[in-house]
């Protein structure tokens, strides 16, 4: 199948990006960043999801919009409208049969920074807009929210023992998750799953479940 991944350089969107590859599938990699996978069924488009001349995509089937940033005074622009421009720029596309978008944990308890959490409790509420729209055409329309994840924007947090102690301890597993975690969640909901539609997976080794119980 031809596969678009947004924000396919580096963290989860190139996680999913490998995944789809290493599956035999053609991904179409986009993102402002250069090209960071090598493969001979990959194809890099250096772009801005926000541009109004996106490049084309012959049949593209599968639509994962991973693309984002943690700039506050960018959020809004990139994460939510950036976003939704990209997924109604391929949703007309024939061939279409998933969308696929990555929120936060964040759209749901509004932690961290107030236009970054807006952005993504925006995209969860758009991608159900979408899958009320493309479901006449049997499409499915989903989104994972995932916590705290082992990428390169969290570096900051990663290289101290005592930030990362501490992110750690606020989640009932005592971990963050893997981005190839994500992937593999991103594969099955948008090529095994026939009959999840308009969903949002939270995905945050239980931190919106941690709370101490007091009698």
């Amino acid at each position: 199948m031809n596969v678009i991944v947004t924000g396919s350089s580096r963290g989860i969107g190139r996680a999913i990006a490998e995944r789809f590859l290493a599956e035999g599938h053609r991904v179409f990699g986009f993102d402002i960043a250069e090209q960071g996978i090598d493969h001979p069924a990959y194809t890099h488009l250096v772009c801005d999801i926000r541009s109004p001349e996106l490049p084309a995509v012959p049949d593209p089937e599968i639509v994962i919009l991973g693309a984002g940033t943690q700039d506050d005074a960018e959020a809004i622009s990139v994460n939510l409208e950036g976003t939704i421009a990209f997924a109604e720029k391929f949703a007309a596309s024939p061939a279409l049969r998933s969308v696929l978008f990555i929120a936060s944990a964040s759209a749901r308890n509004g932690a961290e920074f107030p236009r970054y959490a807006a952005s993504k409790a925006g995209v969860v509420a758009y991608m159900k807009n979408l899958a009320l729209a493309l479901a006449p055409r049997g499409i499915t329309v989903n989104s994972i929210s995932p916590g705290g994840v082992i990428t390169e924007s969290n570096a900051h947090i990663l290289e101290s023992a005592e930030l990362y102690a501490a992110v750690k301890a606020e989640t009932l597993l005592g971990k963050w998750a893997e981005p190839a975690e994500i992937a593999d969640l991103a594969y099955f909901l948008t090529v095994a799953n026939r009959s999840m539609t308009g969903e949002d997976l939270l995905v945050d080794n239980g931190e919106q479940l941690k709370s101490n119980f007091i009698w």
